[in-house]
């Protein structure tokens, strides 16, 4: 039966992810992380609430590094439309940003209301995310090995051919000499886990599977995409330590369920948008020119499966005209 499309809600959040990578990344390398956070977040909320939805958000940034931020709770849209979850992460990488290095996105992920996973105050997560040749071949609870093995077989490679990504940091040092005693090829990265694991899921990524413990708002972001990109996420909840699992335990969370797919967003119906704001492997930066800019973008959309770059070039002497971000 034919029927007319419906709304794609990722076409409006992209104005959101843009808005928020042109204010940010004016800070890029000015080495002010709060300045450049506040930033993404006024533009981004500005933006979202223009777009015809009823929103909660579900997860927002700030509280991890005491920075502005769009707070759990907070209703966003122009409170008319469809009752929605977001999660949102205004800079994935305030870090790189500061420091003028690499791989900072603004990221949005929309999903109906009551099916995006909410990890409470709980901020961080082991994960294994693969793309589609892997999907269903993989256990977050199985050894490093095992997966690895299975992932190889998927894409009709050797292990040693393999590619994972993981974040450079100390906690991973037993996982990075697993991933080497296998014989996999490792890239670490200093942040963004967002893009890693979408990279898994990115035609001609060299990227195979992205490891370890990352944030959890990020996993649910990542879910989202990965939804519709055909990929696969798995994710535990991890405790930083003692006092904060005994308080998870307390509130009902428990730290060894493995939360799937299905768990971190509940329906086909998800919309994801991601703009660079620094350069990556996954996305360019934006770059400023004299009368404007230009962004390049990622946006999905779960119901239909449908994955498209988008490359905007902005003009100020037209979006200074009426927007209230002076760009």
């Amino acid at each position: 039966m034919i029927t007319e499309p419906t709304r794609n809600l990722a076409l409006e959040l992209v104005r959101v992810t843009e808005a928020a990578a042109l204010s940010a990344g004016r800070y890029m390398g000015r080495g002010d992380k709060n300045a450049a956070d506040h930033a993404a977040v006024e533009a981004m909320r500005l933006v979202l609430n223009t777009i015809y939805m009823n929103a909660v958000i579900v997860i927002g940034e700030g509280e991890k590094d005491h920075a502005p931020m769009l707070f759990n709770g907070e209703h966003v849209g122009n409170g008319k439309g469809a009752e929605m979850d977001i999660a949102v992460d205004p800079i994935d990488g305030t870090r790189p940003l500061a420091n003028g290095t690499w791989s900072a996105l603004s990221t949005v992920a929309l999903a109906p209301r009551g099916t995006m996973f909410d990890p409470g105050p709980f901020l961080y997560m082991d994960k294994i995310a693969v793309g589609p040749q892997a999907k269903g071949k993989v256990d977050i609870n199985a050894p490093v090995k095992h997966n690895l093995a299975a992932i190889a077989k998927a894409g009709g490679k050797s292990v040693e051919d393999v590619t994972v990504i993981i974040l450079d940091r100390p906690r991973h040092e037993q996982l990075v000499a697993e991933v080497r005693r296998a014989g996999a090829r490792i890239h670490l990265i200093p942040d963004g886990d967002v893009a890693g694991a979408l990279m898994t899921s990115w035609p001609d990524s060299g990227i195979d599977a992205l490891l370890g413990v990352g944030g959890t708002p990020e996993g649910v972001l990542s879910a989202c995409a990965l939804r519709a990109m055909g990929g696969e996420i798995q994710g535990k909840l991890y405790a930083r330590n003692d006092d904060e699992l005994r308080r998870g335990r307390e509130m009902g969370y428990d730290f060894e369920k493995v939360l799937t797919m299905n768990d971190l967003v509940s329906s086909e119906d998800v919309f994801f948008a991601a703009t660079g704001i620094t350069d990556g492997e996954f996305l360019d930066g934006v770059k400023y020119f004299g009368s404007g800019a230009r962004t390049d973008s990622l946006v999905v959309r779960g119901q239909t499966g449908t994955v498209r770059q988008i490359i905007a070039t902005h003009r100020w002497d037209k979006l200074n005209q009426f927007s209230a971000i002076k760009y």
